[in-house]
């Protein structure tokens, strides 16, 4: 099903993990996408599957050089904001380029979209932003104060967004991202997210390494609940809920432990053997939160926000993906 009237919509990071998904999906509603992109962390190949398509454009250019943000941005209605360097402990290993994409970049695009008149400029935030509030389950108007220049750059986001809107008339929605996993996540690198990180180990036979006493727990959010909050963010009208954050997330949370009993148990049923795999226990890391937990009530009642996918139902999805996609 098209939409009635085409809709241009530029995606930032736009080869990325998150962003290739949100090109895929809102390509199949008939909008014409537009991505931008450096490739310093997405892929060529996450774009195999729609680059031929006459609603794609590809600009390779990096949000940190105003000029190709300023490209990027003509004639797009939305601009769903995805590029950045994420992993907390990149940013403790090199706070300078974390900030110079994260901050700098995230206003290039700010001061673009103000002067293009983009119709809304949804972004990706950070449930890294919570910091070192405790309370459970997180709150959109209660934080603490960050644990990680990452952490830092994702909040100094919102805080932009929120000047935009006031000073400019900039429509703005945060999306405070709760650890998102699903298809075409990389599980390659030093900073690789730890869901493909462990599916790869798992198929290897290799054991998988959890820093701490796997008791630490998540909000895992499967893609597609991610692609839903994007959808709405742009397609809801009414004002009040505009220029504002929201928490993207299920609204359960699993241990680590859970998840890796997950794995071992989807992964089996293609290889009995990686249900004997060990798992190894180190340290807890620097900047790592010990549980987070999403209220989604804000995003139910503003934006008729209706998560589909548990962890359960999302790994599934994931493990039949990377079966088929690692190997």
């Amino acid at each position: 099903m098209g939409t009635s009237i085409q809709r241009t919509i530029l995606i930032t990071g736009g080869a990325g993990f998150i962003g290739s998904n949100l090109c895929e999906y809102f390509l199949r509603l008939g909008d014409k996408v537009v991505c931008l992109d450096n490739f310093s962390t997405g892929h060529r190949h996450n774009l195999d599957n729609f680059i031929e398509d006459s609603n794609f454009e590809l600009i390779e250019g990096d949000i940190r050089n105003l000029t190709d943000c300023i490209l990027a941005v003509k004639g797009v209605d939305y601009v769903l904001h995805q590029a950045a360097l994420g992993s907390v402990p990149r940013s403790i290993n090199d706070p300078i380029t974390t900030n110079d994409v994260n901050v700098s970049g995230f206003l290039n695009m700010l001061v673009a979209c103000r002067d293009e008149k983009v119709k809304r400029f949804i972004y990706a935030a950070s449930s890294s932003t919570y910091g070192d509030s405790e309370g459970l389950p997180k709150v959109e108007d209660i934080i603490g104060k960050p644990l990680s220049p990452y952490a830092i750059t994702k909040y100094v986001n919102e805080l932009y967004a929120e000047i935009f809107s006031r000073t400019y008339g900039l429509e703005t929605i945060g999306l405070r991202y709760f650890n998102v996993f699903g298809q075409r996540q990389d599980p390659e690198g030093a900073y690789a997210a730890v869901i493909p990180k462990f599916v790869k180990q798992l198929i290897k036979y290799e054991s998988p390494v959890i820093n701490g006493d796997g008791n630490y727990s998540r909000d895992f959010t499967y893609i597609e609940n991610v692609i839903q909050m994007n959808d709405l963010a742009i397609k809801i009208q009414n004002t009040e809920a505009t220029n504002t954050v929201y928490n993207t997330a299920f609204g359960e949370r699993n241990t680590l432990n859970d998840l890796v009993e997950c794995l071992k148990e989807y992964l089996s049923e293609f290889d009995s053997k990686i249900a004997d795999v060990k798992i190894i226990y180190r340290e807890n890391r620097a900047g790592d939160i010990p549980h987070s937990l999403a209220s989604i009530d804000k995003a139910k009642s503003m934006l008729g926000y209706d998560p589909k996918y548990s962890l359960q139902d999302g790994l599934k999805e994931a493990v039949n993906w990377y079966w088929n996609n690692l190997k």
